[in-house]
């Protein structure tokens, strides 16, 4: 018997309300100011605005932090702009398949996808796992059955086709052939912004009125990947994790080591074993992945509602709106 389903009625007799926080992030790697226009770094600050500000809202109408994270993620993954949901990065067969996952701080309960191919908004999914599902991984084509008994619509693969990302995929397999037809400025400006050094995965951390931590994660995985292969994302305790009784992680970067490392999981236990705060923690293990050859970054929110940062990439596009309800966007170190 699962506990993850709590009612509004419950949730609201609830006392001694907290001031709301949510961060974002979109995806960290090689993003340098170079590589960005005006108007590309124009484009990716507003995604990220309407997202966060998604998020906050659901907050500040009294939501919760899972409904609030899963809004915040649904805004990214409708934007081509990053690796996840419209904007995912093509498989070695052409196709395109996605991962996503949510886990509640306060119950701990979880869910996760891994391999959608015809799930609009991954996340969404994730969310019906958890709390419709006694399991807490699905994947495939029985991930899609289960999606389509709770009633989600399913779409044609070609619905997550773009040309940029096609070109993305030829680029790298002529260039592994030693065949690269990229021209002699590489690039145009979003490809630079979203080569294969810009691991895009999508995020959100909120911290809700009732003092309850939630974590949303979804991406489209590798380029070029093959074989089933399956990223950190949807592994709970690698690419997210939350409990409300030290902070949430959300994490994006390159997946094979933020699995090895544990990367959510570990910078909470740090946090909570050592008696070191959030912030702390994520350093430490960010620089610990660095050493084992890791890039990429986390956010989060710890046990007071605070906003935690930590990559150790050249940038990492990420917003909040703090529990002053302060706003911030940004993109470079």
């Amino acid at each position: 018997m699962r506990i993850s389903t709590w009612s509004r009625h419950n949730m609201e007799s609830r006392s001694n309300e907290h001031p709301v926080s949510i961060i974002i992030h979109g995806g960290a790697g090689t993003i340098l100011r170079e590589r960005l226009t005006a108007d590309v770094e124009q484009a990716y600050r507003e995604a990220l605005g309407r997202s966060v500000q998604a998020g906050h809202d659901v907050l500040v109408a009294g939501g919760t932090s899972r409904e609030a994270v899963v809004a915040a993620v649904t805004v990214m993954e409708d934007s081509d702009l990053f690796n996840a949901g419209v904007g995912s990065v093509f498989t070695h067969e052409g196709t395109v398949e996605m991962d996503a996952s949510v886990m509640d701080g306060r119950s701990l309960d979880a869910g996760a996808v891994t391999g959608i191919k015809h799930i609009r908004n991954p996340i969404q999914l994730a969310a019906s796992v958890l709390t419709a599902s006694p399991h807490v991984i699905l994947m495939g084509e029985g991930a899609e059955q289960f999606a389509r008994e709770q009633g989600f619509e399913l779409v044609d693969n070609s619905t997550f086709h773009t040309e940029r990302r096609r070109r993305q995929l030829q680029e790298l397999l002529d260039s592994a052939s030693g065949e690269s037809r990229l021209s002699e400025n590489g690039h145009d400006d979003y490809d630079m912004a979203l080569r294969d050094k810009n691991r895009s995965t999508v995020g959100a951390v909120a911290y809700d009125r009732f003092g309850d931590i939630a974590v949303a994660t979804s991406t489209g995985g590798m380029t070029n990947k093959r074989f089933g292969r399956v990223g950190d994302t949807p592994v709970i305790g690698a690419g997210t994790y939350a409990d409300n009784a030290v902070g949430g992680i959300s994490a994006t970067g390159h997946g094979e080591f933020f699995i090895r490392a544990v990367v959510g999981h570990d910078i909470c236990a740090r946090a909570m074993y050592k008696g070191i705060n959030l912030q702390q923690a994520a350093d430490e293990v960010m620089e610990k992945l660095a050493g084992m050859g890791g890039d990429g970054g986390v956010v989060g929110i710890d046990a007071h509602g605070d906003i935690v940062i930590s990559f150790n990439a050249a940038g990492m596009y990420r917003a909040w709106i703090d529990k002053q309800g302060e706003p911030g966007t940004a993109i470079f170190r």
